[in-house]
């Protein structure tokens, strides 16, 4: 029988997990993963430690290099892939090399979405993303003293607390009236924003960048839309991220948010798979590590002639934010429409969210006991009548 060909574009935690499970079922098959960036499968998360000189780059790397040598992956790191041709089953490099296979995994990730602000080109902007941004924000941290986040997002509030300890002046921008608004619900939020102040940390919520103020190339500052100005020598934008469908939307796969995929991960061609942040099943891009890593196993397995079938991941966020941690999961019902169960002293806050005595969704700052039981149970939909004062 001819061994099967088997290349992953991308070596996040979806495309890393799909090689393990491709080459548990398959000892003979041939797998590589291009990769556009320059060091192998690292820890996006702790970007953060390492822009505040807590661990230098190799402690970022979750897969070492004999990882892939012992699994027989072929990891191929500064490598473009700029075209798929998917009935004929090739894909360009950006030198010119095509390389055939039998079964493909697009796992190509997300962007930083940068908003259309007006001098947002300048240099001293950066976005968080790969490790490439955190070299460029520590190569210009040495030269500013205030720091200026636009948005509340969660890789923008860990560079931020990452800068304020490197002695920093850091204000946070965030067009939401609370922080983290998918994570957390008005209380929640509150309480994590007055320990943050008692940090250092500066907000200005409910607020909109209108302008990057600059000169001769470079950020000085930002306009706000009411007509407020805050000087700051570096703009960090953390505004979300998109999926990156280049690949798939020039090759004619079925993409709406993401990348189409069936239950066993598999896109509108034959042969083709995708999952993690660029892929979209049953109309959800989830956009988080555990779901990632879920599709990942599905597809790899699958891509080796298994027959593995996904059936979503309950939107859950264990997270450390500036040293605090937080938690959320399902529906955090930041409009209150729920019955909820609520403990909050000091700087804990914990909520749980309850429909006709199952759980559907938790909030939980300054502790995060309990998370990973509240979430199964949330997962499971099971009664929680006996249980319900005593789960917190």
């Amino acid at each position: 029988m001819k061994t099967k060909t088997y290349l992953i574009v991308g070596n996040g935690v979806a495309g890393t997990t799909a090689a393990e499970a491709i080459r548990q079922q398959d000892q003979k098959g041939s797998i590589a993963i291009l990769s556009e960036e320059d060091i192998p499968f690292y820890y996006r998360i702790r970007l953060n430690e390492f822009i505040a000189g807590d661990i230098d780059e190799n402690k970022l790397i979750a897969k070492k290099k004999n990882w892939y040598e012992e699994q027989r992956i072929d990891l191929r790191i500064n490598t473009r892939i700029t075209r798929l041709d998917a009935a004929g089953k090739r894909l360009t490099a950006e030198t010119g090399e095509e390389l055939v296979f039998d079964r493909l995994l697009l796992a190509t990730g997300s962007h930083s979405f940068l908003p259309p602000i007006s001098g947002i080109d300048q240099q001293g902007v950066f976005a968080l993303r790969h490790i490439k941004d955190a070299r460029a924000i520590l190569a210009q941290a040495g030269k500013s003293q205030e720091v200026i986040l636009i948005g509340g997002g969660l890789l923008g509030l860990e560079a931020g607390n990452a800068l304020r300890r490197l002695g920093k002046k850091v204000t946070v921008v965030e067009f939401f009236p609370r922080l983290l608004p998918r994570q957390l619900d008005s209380k929640g939020a509150k309480m994590l924003q007055e320990t943050m102040e008692n940090m250092g940390f500066a907000f200005r919520l409910s607020a909109m960048t209108k302008t990057i103020t600059g000169s001769n190339g470079h950020a000085e500052g930002i306009v706000l839309e009411g007509g407020d100005t805050l000087d700051g020598q570096m703009v960090i934008v953390s505004a979300g991220v998109r999926p990156n469908l280049e690949l798939a939307k020039a090759s004619g796969l079925d993409c709406d948010k993401g990348v189409k995929v069936n239950d066993r991960l598999e896109t509108s061609a034959g042969d083709i798979f995708a999952a993690g942040d660029a892929a979209e099943h049953q109309g959800v891009v989830s956009g988080i590590w555990p779901a990632a890593m879920q599709q990942g196993k599905v597809a790899g397995a699958n891509m080796a002639g298994g027959e593995a079938e996904y059936h979503g991941t309950t939107m859950s966020n264990i997270l450390k934010v500036a040293g605090i941690d937080v938690a959320a999961a399902g529906n955090i019902d930041a409009e209150g429409r729920y019955e909820s169960q609520v403990v909050s002293s000091g700087s804990v806050y914990k909520k749980l969210v309850i429909e006709k005595n199952r759980l559907i969704g938790c909030v939980m700052v300054g502790d995060t006991k309990n998370f990973n039981t509240i979430t199964r149970y949330i997962t499971e939909q099971r009664d929680i009548g006996t249980l319900k004062n005593s789960l917190l």
